[in-house]
């Protein structure tokens, strides 16, 4: 396994081949199948953050009698998120203290379980219920899979794989979103049955994921873990809690946008959206390019691009044009995630990693949640939804150049993480 590099290494811990851990029980390095197993279980939360997205506005015609149901409805598609942002820091403290794989597969098959609720759930505030219990499952599986990434590779190999895990996220995006599109001119029910797909994973991951094994220090004395470095966290958990809105603003909002221009198919706002989600993955391709640069070339260009995208969908009513700054911010938002992600995990050792995965990993979907919740009270103020997502952009125009200025002197490359 892995150790700090202050500390020397401990008799009995698993073995580094390469760049990659070995495992105790078969003599072999991570490799292809764990990679895949881990980005997939990785698309989950991917799943419930966007599926939905295209039949929102079914849902809110739907259930149009409840009170408050302009606002309840995008809660049914963000909730997980904010359950994400308060319950990975525990769930990273589990992973730590407990065992990574099997919190991990318990929460696939919870994913599959409460993810489908909605199929035959017949109120508003059911479906909400169902959905905070997709959160919890959610911020294990993202917490344990991006963890174990974490855990089973080292170097410029975790950084390239932990950008992949950004790359396949948003491209598995793109799939959710034209799915969600297409299912939903069944009826707004059709797209949760995508919910089933966690539990295929469960067998495959329980035959080839495995635990790894801690220093035999800590097995023979219960030694406490490692503290938590807050002060080289706090930077990048701050950060990502605002570039979590940027990234969600228009996943959620871009539907209602498109509305408002008189667009009503699913399936348009589907495919419209699917095209945003493939500019974030090209984003996520140039991060893997040019990760060797440091986050104060990195967080400023991906911020900055965010900003003139959204100023760009606030600045027309023509729908090319929308589209246009839609795949804008998606491109600034592909290469913003993984920036901010190997920022934070890179600089944790093995005892560190799963808190400090969960506390970046918490950031990052309370950010999302809280999304459309300051963009509807920013719309009432200035006029409505379009000028509400200019203000967001201005904001993250603001983000690139304080990150630019606070990390001046620190040109310390994303790659350098230890083990």
């Amino acid at each position: 396994m892995t150790t700090s590099p202050t500390t020397p290494p401990v008799p009995g811990a698993a073995e580094i081949a390469g760049d990659a851990v070995v495992d105790p029980a078969t003599g072999r390095p991570a490799g292809r199948a764990q990679l895949i197993l881990l980005l997939a279980a990785s698309c989950m939360s991917v799943l419930g953050a966007v599926l939905i997205a295209p039949v929102l506005p079914q849902i809110q015609a739907e259930f149009a009698a409840v009170a408050g149901v302009e606002v309840l409805v995008p809660i049914v598609l963000t909730v997980p998120a904010l359950i994400i942002g308060l319950m990975a820091p525990f769930a990273g403290a589990i992973a730590d203290r407990f065992d990574r794989k099997r919190l991990l597969l318990v929460a696939m098959v919870g994913y599959t379980i409460f993810g489908t609720a909605p199929l035959y759930l017949g109120s508003l505030g059911a479906i909400l219920g169902s959905r905070v219990l997709v959160g919890v499952c959610e911020a294990a599986i993202m917490t344990c899979a991006t963890t174990l990434i974490g855990d089973y590779w080292s170097g410029e190999q975790r950084s390239r794989y932990l950008g992949l895990q950004t790359l396949v996220a948003t491209l598995s995006a793109t799939v959710f979103l034209g799915l969600g599109g297409a299912l939903g001119a069944a009826g707004w029910r059709t797209p949760f049955w995508l919910y089933f797909a966690a539990i295929l994973l469960v067998v495959p991951m329980a035959r080839f994921l495995w635990q790894p094994a801690r220093p035999a220090a800590d097995a023979r004395t219960g030694a406490r873990l490692a503290g938590v470095p807050w002060r080289l966290l706090a930077a990048p958990c701050l950060v990502t809690l605002f570039g979590g809105a940027v990234f969600y603003a228009l996943i959620v909002e871009l539907s209602f946008v498109l509305n408002g221009l008189g667009v009503t198919s699913t399936a348009v706002i589907g495919g419209i959206s699917a095209v945003m989600s493939l500019a974030t993955a090209a984003g996520a391709i140039v991060f893997g390019r040019i990760s060797r640069l440091s986050p104060r070339v990195l967080l400023p260009t991906a911020f900055g691009l965010s900003a003139v995208g959204l100023v760009v969908v606030f600045a027309t009513t023509s729908l090319v044009v929308v589209t246009l700054g839609a795949v804008i911010t998606g491109f600034g938002t592909g290469m913003l995630l993984p920036t901010l992600l190997t920022w934070a995990v890179n600089r944790l050792s093995f005892e560190q990693r799963g808190r400090g995965t969960g506390l970046w990993t918490g950031s990052l979907f309370l950010g999302e949640f809280l999304a459309p919740l300051v963009i509807a009270g920013i719309g009432v103020g200035v006029g409505g939804l379009q000028p509400a997502l200019a203000v967001l952009g201005v904001a993250a125009a603001l983000m690139a150049v304080v990150t630019w200025l606070a990390l001046r002197g620190r040109d310390e490359p994303l790659n350098t993480g230890h083990l």
